[in-house]
């Protein structure tokens, strides 16, 4: 739950790299452009203020020259006034969208950058980093132009209208215990009085706004990412028939929308209340303040409509914590929840104090008293000191659990918990292969070649490993658009795998589970394939089968449940490893 009380050092935190970027210069002059529109108009309304007493005064001495002069001086007011109205819209929503993508890729690099995104799921410490990017720095930025220039209005039509208010409306005198007071300026301090009390009353009703707009946003972005895991296994949801159970969760998502809702329709119900009542009947309370000197002869209608017109702005401009507190509510709740996710990368970004992972010249992966732990602290794995070199094949075997994907994580550099250390060669390339293939949304040939760029590789050499790798059907589809991890099936992505391994060529390739989608004799066929085009490279595999075995001529073995953690060299088989696992579970 967010704190409640605005953190002005968060929000500046998160307003202020944009305005001294690369940007800064047109970023501000946008907004010195927009600013003097903005006190165009308040010019404006003070001219359209002095029109008020003489266009009414001339109704009231029924004078048709002024009556006629004053409506051709509204005309060309009223012209210049929409004009200067629609280009401020216009360059605010120009500066908005300029600064959105701005932070859009600032915060997407930081989000992507040091595996920041893949800690933060890990650790669980921001929920939603896509709702937060795409619609909270939406509402960030058009929120702060739109209250700051709105406040900045408000605070020059004061300045401006309660000279004016001061004058026009004069003194009020009045008996109390037998002497008489009098009140120099008295609609201002009607004004101040009236907005002031509108403005506590409107605090206490519509402040929990903020809490619940911040569960809003969490809420509707767990029932999307619920619809969005159903399209996405989709195959898998119809086969185990889990239609009512997916049901029962996605119920249960919308239901909190739904109760969240009703809280927020039940503050908005009072806010409203008190804000329509405000608003209406701040129409006739300036008039019921000045009729006594009007219908005493002190004023002219004129005079009277210049005072209701300049109560008006002095009152509206008093009010703006009223008028803007429902988008002063959402705005906050964005702050809030950016300036978490904001935490929450800061955090992701900073080097732990566990497996440490550098480069050498040595020609040969080096591991070094390697010690596994769960995100927790908890002990995975006892120390393990070994080295990979080039052109080795080795089988990391083991029960399920007991941290063998996990080695290859610290391998890539992606797990720091544990201790110990990695050192990897300079030049050589590493490529990963996972248990379910990554296959990003766009033409197959972007997704072979990725995380390479589309024209990385040309299509006779991609067309040629897809026959290697028995996807002829593939071949003429390099140029369609599709969703490959659902139009491909499990196998069939594994073997997209191995050819972008192919293509690639690296000189260390980690195996976790490749494999594990083909059948036995495909499986047969690809690594025979893998050993023949990559002779030189360095094949480490994580599996479960023993029949990738007879490819492989070392064994790093993982046995639970080891009382005492370490790392035993079995010197009957040459590089057969035993590393103690102290824990089974999920890393």
């Amino acid at each position: 739950m967010p704190k409640e009380r605005i953190d002005w050092r968060a929000v500046w935190r998160l307003i202020q790299p944009y305005w001294v970027s690369e940007e800064k210069w047109r970023a501000r002059g946008l907004l010195l452009t927009i600013v003097a529109l903005a006190l165009g108009m308040v010019y404006l309304e003070v001219l359209f203020n002095t029109w008020n007493r003489e266009f009414y005064n001339a109704l009231e001495t029924k004078n048709y020259k002024i009556f006629t002069e004053q409506l051709w001086r509204f005309t060309y007011l009223a012209f210049i006034f929409i004009a200067v109205a629609i280009y401020r819209i216009y360059l605010t929503q120009a500066l908005q969208m300029r600064w959105r993508m701005w932070m859009t890729k600032q915060y997407m690099a930081r989000w992507l950058n040091h595996q920041a995104y893949y800690r933060i799921e890990q650790t669980h410490t921001a929920d939603n980093p896509d709702q937060r990017i795409a619609e909270d720095l939406n509402l960030l930025t058009a929120g702060t132009l739109s209250l700051s220039l709105g406040f900045l209005s408000s605070v020059v039509t004061l300045i401006s209208f309660i000279g004016i208010l001061w004058a026009v409306s004069g003194p009020i005198s009045f008996m109390l215990a037998s002497q008489e007071i009098t009140i120099p300026g008295y609609m201002v301090w009607f004004a101040i009085a009236y907005a002031g009390i509108g403005s506590v009353i409107v605090g206490l009703v519509g402040w929990p706004l903020v809490s619940k707009n911040y569960l809003r946003q969490r809420f509707e972005a767990d029932f999307r990412f619920g619809l969005i895991r159903v399209r996405e296994n989709a195959e898998a949801v119809a086969l185990y028939r889990g239609e009512a159970e997916e049901g029962v969760q996605l119920n249960d998502r919308f239901q909190r929308i739904r109760d969240n809702w009703w809280g927020i329709m039940r503050t908005t119900k009072s806010l409203n209340l008190v804000s329509t009542f405000y608003s209406q009947f701040a129409n006739i309370f300036p008039f019921l303040m000045a009729a006594p000197r009007y219908f005493s002869g002190a004023i002219t209608l004129g005079g009277l409509m210049q005072i209701s017109s300049a109560f008006g702005q002095v009152q509206g401009a008093l009010s703006w914590f009223i008028s803007a507190f429902t988008d002063l509510a959402e705005w906050k709740a964005s702050v809030n929840r950016l300036a978490g996710f904001h935490t929450a990368v800061d955090a992701a970004q900073v080097d732990i104090d566990g497996v440490k992972v550098e480069t050498n010249n040595v020609g040969a992966i080096l591991i070094d008293r390697l010690t596994l732990n769960l995100p927790d602290g908890q002990p995975l794995t006892s120390a393990l000191t070994v080295d990979i070199q080039a052109g080795q094949h080795i089988l990391i075997a083991g029960p399920s659990g007991c941290g063998k994907s996990t080695l290859v994580r610290a391998i890539a550099g992606i797990w720091p918990y544990g201790s110990g250390n990695i050192e990897i060669p300079k030049s050589w390339k590493l490529l990963f292969l996972p248990q379910k293939s990554y296959l990003p949304i766009g033409t197959l040939r972007a997704a072979v070649a990725y995380p390479a760029g589309e024209k990385t590789y040309t299509d006779l050499a991609i067309q040629h490993y897809f026959d290697l790798c028995k996807l002829p059907h593939l071949k003429q589809q390099l140029d369609h658009v599709d969703n490959w991890s659902q139009r491909l099936s499990p196998g069939e992505q594994q073997r997209v795998a191995f050819v972008r391994a192919l293509l690639t060529r690296p000189d260390v390739l980690f195996m976790d589970e490749a494999s594990s989608a083909l059948d036995t004799e495909t499986e047969d066929f690809v690594y025979q394939l893998i050993v023949q085009e990559l002779p030189e490279a360095a094949i480490v595999s994580v599996a479960h089968r023993e029949s990738v075995a007879k490819y492989h001529k070392m064994r790093w073995q993982f046995v639970a449940d080891m009382s005492v953690p370490r790392v035993d060299s079995d010197e009957s088989q040459r590089g057969q490893y035993t590393i103690q696992c102290t824990k089974q579970g999920k890393a």
